[in-house]
């Protein structure tokens, strides 16, 4: 059974950085996509970056600049290195994969990481 387990979330006062990691499991799981989505209360769960199996990046416009995506492929995980963070960045962050299957796709959602940004 495919999972995610994300870690890295916390609090951090503004101008600061962290790291999320996913840890995909099992190790025979190999997504074409990998991504990170985050929501606040009330909102929709929103796109922030994503990875594809091709090393193609992309990500929404208000990280760009501050956010990178990257992945080892020897530890099946995928990083969210977060630089400058502001309090808009407050949400849960979420890890996607994505990968298909006879023309099907299908999505795979870690159980999400609070990460809080103080002003």
């Amino acid at each position: 059974q495919v999972q995610l387990v994300e870690s890295g979330g916390g609090l951090v006062q503004a101008g600061g950085s962290l790291r999320l990691s996913c840890a995909a499991s099992p190790s025979t799981f190999r997504p074409n996509v990998f991504g990170w989505y985050r929501q606040v209360p009330g909102k929709q769960r929103d796109l922030v970056a994503t990875l594809s199996s091709g090393s193609t990046t992309n990500y929404v416009d208000s990280v760009k600049g501050r956010f990178t995506i990257s992945r080892d492929g020897a530890k099946n995980t995928v990083y969210l290195q977060m630089n400058n963070l502001q309090p808009d960045d407050t949400a849960v962050y979420y890890c996607y994969a994505e990968t298909t299957y006879i023309g099907r796709y299908y999505d795979y959602w870690g159980q999400g990481t609070q990460v809080t940004v103080s002003s």
